[in-house]
C-alpha cells in the first residue's frame, strides 16, 4: 500500500492526484493508494481517498505503507522519518497557486540533500522508480541539541 498526504491546511493540490492517478493507469503504481486529501476536490477509481483522517488512522496508513507520497510540508515529512518510511515529497508551487511561495521546494531539497527523502516535484514516475533501491539515511532529531541551546541562552541573557 502506498499512502498519500496533501496535509490539513487549506491549500488546494490536486495535480499530486492527478499525477498519482496516471501512474496508476499506466501501471507504474500497482499498490493500493490511501489518500487523505484534505480540502482538495477529487474523485479517483483508482484511489481511497479521506477528506481527513484521525492522527491515529494517519500513523496507521504510514505504519502500513511501503512509502509515503506527500507535500512538502514539515509535518509529514517528519511524521513519516520518524517511522523509518520511504519518503517521496512534491511541492506545492506558487506557479499554479498551490501555496503563496515556494517554501516546500526548499524544504524538500534541503530534506533530499541530507539524504532523507526523494524529491518527486518535477518528476514523480522516477522518484517512484528510485524508491525501491533508496536507502534513506536515518533522521536523527535536533530537538535536544536546540532546547539546550534555548535554556542557555536564557540563561545567559
Amino acid at each position: 500500500m502506498i499512502y498519500v498526504s496533501l496535509g490539513t491546511q487549506d491549500k488546494k493540490f490536486p495535480r499530486l492526484l492527478q499525477e498519482v492517478d496516471k501512474l496508476i493507469d499506466k501501471g507504474i503504481i500497482k499498490d493500493e493508494v490511501v489518500a487523505q486529501i484534505g480540502q482538495t476536490e477529487y474523485e479517483s477509481k483508482n484511489m481511497k481517498l479521506y477528506d481527513y483522517l484521525s492522527k491515529e488512522d494517519v500513523l496507521k496508513y504510514m505504519n502500513e505503507s511501503r512509502f509515503i507520497i506527500c507535500h512538502g510540508g514539515v509535518g509529514t515529512i517528519l511524521d513519516a522519518l520518524k517511522l523509518n518510511k520511504k519518503v517521496i515529497a512534491v511541492a506545492r508551487l506558487k506557479l499554479y497557486k498551490e501555496h503563496v511561495n515556494d517554501h516546500q521546494l526548499q524544504i524538500i531539497r534541503e530534506y533530499t540533500k541530507l539524504g532523507y527523502i526523494l524529491d518527486g516535484t518535477y518528476d514523480l514516475e522516477k522518484a517512484i522508480f528510485d524508491v525501491n533501491e533508496f536507502i534513506p539515511n536515518r533522521y536523527v532529531s535536533n530537538n535536544e541539541n536546540f532546547i539546550k541551546q534555548l535554556e542557555d541562552y536564557i540563561d545567559n541573557n
